[in-house]
């Protein structure tokens, strides 16, 4: 992981060095995505949505970032929201070259300014993608943002996930997957999950866990159609427990 850090290091000092690895890191993307036999599940879900314009919050975790964007279906724009640091520019560069927005922020502390931009966004009819897990875990565990987005904005969270065959997992917080090219895949759609404008802290909180595992079922679903086993979630530890700040880096 030392090598990983020092590397996104160099590529953040280095404007051109960034630019240059960004637009290499999407055409591989590209290319991942057209060598893979895909399957797809759950469509229809999405579907109806962008039938009738309405707006709503794609969910997925962290770990399955690399290829999300190719489960949209829709000439309509998303954007994501990106975490501020070093990392998350050269995702939000990296997507940019895939068509996808970016909005910087967190779904969990901090992300007052995010979640404003979120809301109007989704007001505005267009579509938002959270990773709330991310930036930075627990891995696999959902943030309130994406709940307080959805309940301010009007619009449903969509759970989503994909697996592949050919893949390496990350010794990272997240166990961050690199899909390998030729290759078998699935895109899955969850059931939606509608949040009131007038829920209060302990429906938000039911609805947090709701949403939290839909995504792990979901997501261990593809895993298990592509021929692997679940990667687990991180454990629930106490709020002061240091341990929770391990490996986030």
């Amino acid at each position: 992981m030392k090598i990983g850090r020092r590397l996104i290091k160099a590529i953040g000092s280095r404007e051109t060095v960034r630019g240059v690895l960004c637009w290499l890191g999407a055409q591989y993307i590209r290319f991942v995505c057209a060598t893979t036999r895909w399957r797809r599940l759950g469509d229809d879900v999405a579907q109806s949505f962008w039938d009738d314009g309405a707006p709503f919050i794609v969910a997925f975790w962290h770990q399955r970032i690399l290829l999300m964007h190719h489960i949209w279906r829709s000439p309509k724009p998303i954007s994501m929201l990106i975490s501020r640091h070093r990392d998350g520019r050269i995702i939000a560069r990296t997507v940019a070259h895939l068509g996808v927005g970016a909005i910087a922020g967190s779904s969990g502390k901090g992300g007052a300014g995010a979640l404003r931009e979120m809301v109007r966004t989704l007001k505005r009819g267009a579509y938002i993608g959270i990773t709330p897990d991310g930036p930075r875990g627990p891995r696999m565990r959902a943030a309130m943002g994406i709940i307080d987005a959805a309940r301010l904005s009007g619009a449903p969270i969509l759970p989503a996930a994909y697996a592949v065959r050919r893949r390496k997992v990350v010794a990272s917080w997240d166990r961050f997957i690199i899909a390998l090219p030729f290759t078998r895949g699935v895109f899955m759609w969850g059931d939606p999950i509608v949040v009131p404008a007038d829920a209060d802290r302990d429906r938000r909180e039911r609805l947090r866990l709701k949403l939290e595992e839909s995504l792990n079922a979901l997501t261990a679903e593809a895993d298990r159609l592509c021929g692997h086993a679940p990667i687990l979630p991180a454990p629930i530890l106490p709020e002061d427990d240091p341990r929770n700040e391990e490996g986030r880096s």
